[in-house]
């Protein structure tokens, strides 16, 4: 029985070696954000708003999708241990 990731850990490496990671809590959440927010701006110099979660009420963050180099999306599994 395959295991379910409990949250998705986002890492964006953005222009300058500027590193940002952002959660979701499914990979669904994610890929509706990238398709419809990000994908379509992609070489656009507009902020577009990341969803960062609401644990960080009053916060928000917003990025040049045009500046963004990389993404790579991490299962995070709640019974997976920390290893650096």
């Amino acid at each position: 029985m395959p295991r379910t990731p409990s949250e998705y850990l986002v890492h964006m490496l953005l222009e300058g070696g500027h590193h940002q990671e952002v959660r979701f809590t499914t990979i669904q959440d994610f890929q509706k954000w990238y398709s419809s927010d990000l994908l379509p701006k992609a070489s656009s110099n507009d902020f577009v708003n990341v969803p960062i979660p609401k644990v960080n009420a009053g916060e928000y963050m917003v990025v040049r999708p045009s500046r963004l180099i990389a993404i790579r999306v991490e299962p995070v599994f709640s019974s997976s241990v920390e290893r650096y």
